[in-house]
């Protein structure tokens, strides 16, 4: 479907308001239960199915007026289609991604206390928290300290490493993920925050422990992985 085909049919401003919506939602959720940080960094570009263009939107930072969140749909390239120009951000920020990934359909910038914490550590975080590690095959989540090549390069070259992979830590900064939409990939975000924080807390205990037997089996089961 071309890009003006999808703007005859209302299409994108149907697409757009979803998105906008299931993003206030994950907005809501992360932020009540403490995932997001103070200055509730969150921001998710979605692709347009069919189009080279992706809906930005983030999360208002605490000082704006308003805390509706706005969407803006811009290019690949950086031309803003659809919403305030002024909105657009860092929309094509991870154009590379969906160009060289077409498995991915959305990418999520956030930043949470302890995911934050492990990243300003430069410590990549072994996923050792049951629930975390239901959801996925892999096992640890790499850093990203060269940003000399930039995030998508890594993000690209990590996902063709291992497809498993679903984020990485930002070191300095915070994490980035990756999925198919913003709601599922949200819910990573907070249960991987909540693995973050436990694994912080068992340092003082002597760090946490490999699973025992049998219990990868049994998570991966929970959710058809195995």
């Amino acid at each position: 479907m071309s890009v003006t085909q999808t703007l005859e049919s209302g299409e994108l401003v149907a697409f757009v308001e979803r998105i906008r919506r299931e993003f206030a939602q994950a907005t809501r959720v992360l932020k009540e239960t403490r995932t997001l940080s103070a200055t509730n960094t969150f921001q998710a570009y979605q692709r347009v199915p069919g189009t080279d263009l992706v809906v930005a939107v983030s999360a208002p930072t605490p000082w704006a007026q308003s805390q509706e969140v706005q969407a803006v749909v811009v290019s690949f390239d950086g031309k803003v289609i659809h919403g305030d120009p002024k909105a657009s951000g860092h929309g094509p920020r991870y154009a590379g991604v969906f160009q060289e990934a077409p498995e991915v359909d959305v990418v999520i910038h956030v930043h949470g206390p302890y995911l934050g914490a492990w990243a300003s550590a430069h410590r990549p975080l072994p996923i050792l928290y049951a629930p975390a590690q239901r959801y996925t095959k892999a096992r640890e989540i790499p850093v990203y300290i060269d940003r000399r090549p930039g995030e998508p390069r890594f993000i690209v070259d990590t996902i063709r490493r291992d497809p498993n992979i679903p984020a990485i830590l930002e070191a300095n900064g915070g994490a980035t993920f990756w999925g198919k939409n913003i709601l599922d990939v949200s819910q990573y975000i907070l249960i991987l925050e909540e693995g973050a924080y436990f694994q912080a807390l068992a340092e003082s205990l002597g760090g946490s422990k490999e699973f025992g037997p049998g219990v990868l089996e049994q998570q991966w089961k929970m959710t058809g992985l195995a």
